[in-house]
């Protein structure tokens, strides 16, 4: 592209909660090849980014900035000028209190194309997931937002307490918690009664979410040392919370859970420990790459017809023998007359999404199982095409070998240690901000103890340990992690589902308020 044909997507990435962020955002994060986000743009949106685009991070926290502001706005300009797609990611919404504006104005002076992705304010969601309506008909038709941190270099305030104090019925206040008492004050000077409910929300939308409750003459009090990022509401709606509280009620809220599997593969799990309320650390400790070499499952596509049995252990195993099926030109029309066998539900799936049913799926998901349930159908004698990771558990291909079958054995991908966030890893683990840890496979199990180095199951006492199966469990065990959690289905949504029952039966996460003298609704960190 020439000079001045790049352009800027200034996009609101929502309050925290992943599940928030726009489908026009995703779209722009998959097509820009810069990405520059914010302190408050939740990390999981960068998957969404191209695995080739130059990723930025121009966050501030506690007033330190990774890029002072007219540095961000001079990267934009300089990656649009050299012709790329810019992604600049802002937590909530860039027009509420994100600066947007004045990055739009340096963009529009300086020629550059740009268009505003709005996101879900703060201001809304927030409140929302504390179970607080900001309007409701029986108690306000007004709301304002209003900074509850001004420019210092503003000689007088601009916000008018005289009128808002008692001229709107809901105030929520952005960047407000450090001057709490002086907020609660000049509203109650000009008017406001000290018996408004009132409400602070730190890291809203969040599993770290902590919300306080009281009334403006309260509030300072029992607020104290809770620190940013968060909100403050003040009104009459605020007593609702009482009866609308919904998210603390998810039986994972609170938890931060690791996931291990591979990014491709991650999300529909997440997506349903996040539905129960957890938050999600994504560590994929493992990618699925093509084999070394295509050439010996290309060899036995082309000879598919002497095969009596073709075997998959993974939906990774269907899909890149599809692709290669694909490639020499067949289709399922090929596979006529021989018998499919997929090890579990999760890859039964996987070959009905391309027209096949699995003539076995064993009772239970694993490779034992499965070569007694083909023994039962007859392999004496029979050619059996095995396509899997090139390094597995060989008990398949020995069980079927002592029933007198002939077994190929061809990789159809490889699983590889992903280069993942492991420093950030290790330091949640150290610093206790990890509940659970899953392992969807050994790999993941190899692969994290590689990742997090030697003191890992150290590391791992005190957290709950998830194991997708038995043979996973015991290469956990053969490394001194206890697993707490294994289902009995080995699967992803099973594995889900326990992790819920486990937490069910330990209790909420810690209330950190026990012989604290005031009441706090649900500390979860």
């Amino acid at each position: 592209m020439g000079d001045g044909a790049g352009k800027v997507y200034l996009i609101g990435a929502g309050p925290g909660d992943p599940g928030l962020f726009t489908l026009k955002g995703k779209r722009c994060l998959e097509e820009a090849d810069v990405v520059a986000y914010d302190a408050l743009a939740n990390p999981r949106l960068l998957s969404h980014a191209k695995p080739d685009a130059e990723v930025i991070y121009v966050g501030k926290r506690g007033g330190r900035h990774a890029l002072p502001q007219e540095e961000i706005a001079r990267l934009l300009v300089e990656r649009a000028r050299a012709g790329k797609i810019v992604a600049r990611v802002k937590g909530g919404d860039p027009f509420v209190f994100g600066r947007g504006g004045e990055e739009a104005e340096e963009l529009a002076a300086a020629g550059i194309g740009f268009e505003i992705v709005p996101g879900v304010t703060a201001a809304v969601a927030a409140p929302a997931y504390a179970g607080i309506p900001l309007t409701h008909r029986d108690f306000t038709s007004t709301v304002a937002f209003v900074a509850g941190h001004e420019d210092p270099a503003k000689k007088d305030t601009a916000i008018a307490w005289d009128k808002i104090a008692t001229g709107i019925g809901t105030l929520v206040f952005f960047m407000g918690v450090g001057r709490l008492a002086e907020i609660v004050g000049r509203l109650v000077e000009h008017g406001r009664s000290p018996d408004t409910p009132a409400a602070v929300i730190r890291w809203g939308t969040r599993a770290e979410q902590r919300v306080v409750t009281g009334t403006l003459a309260t509030l300072v009090e029992r607020s104290a040392g809770l620190e940013p990022p968060a909100l403050i509401v003040v009104g009459e709606v605020v007593a609702l919370r009482e009866k609308l509280r919904w998210f603390e009620n998810k039986p994972l809220f609170g938890r931060r859970i690791l996931v291990t599997r591979a990014r491709e593969q991650a999300s529909a799990f997440g997506e349903r420990l996040e539905a129960a309320g957890a938050e999600v650390v994504e560590f994929p400790t493992i990618q699925i790459e093509p084999p070394e070499s295509w050439a010996p499952l290309d060899a036995a596509i082309a000879r598919i017809r002497v095969y009596r049995w073709l075997v998959f252990t993974s939906a990774n195993g269907v899909r890149h023998f599809w692709e290669r099926l694909s490639r020499a030109g067949r289709d399922a029309r090929d596979l006529f007359g021989i018998g499919v066998c997929a090890i579990g539900p999760a890859t039964a799936a996987a070959l009905r999404d391309r027209g096949i049913r699995a003539d076995i799926v064993p009772v239970e998901f694993k490779a034992e199982a499965l070569a007694e349930a083909m023994g039962r159908e007859g392999v004496r004698g029979a050619r059996v095409l095995l396509a899997r990771a090139a390094e597995a558990r060989e008990a398949l291909p020995e069980e079927l070998t002592r029933a007198a079958a002939a077994v190929d054995v061809v990789p159809a991908y490889r699983t590889v240690r992903s280069a993942a966030n492991a420093d950030e890893i290790r330091t949640l683990l150290r610093d206790g901000k990890i509940d659970a840890v899953t392992f969807t496979s050994s790999s993941t199990v190899r692969y994290f103890l590689e990742l997090v180095g030697a003191e890992a199951a150290e590391r791992l006492r005190g957290v709950v340990v998830a194991s997708i199966g038995p043979i996973t469990a015991a290469t956990a065990a053969r490394h001194g992690i206890t697993s707490d959690v294994v289902p009995d289905r080995y699967t992803i949504p099973a594995l889900a589902d326990a992790l819920v029952r486990h937490f069910r039966a330990v209790g909420g996460p810690m209330d950190l308020t026990a012989g604290v003298p005031f009441s706090v609704d649900n500390p979860s960190f």
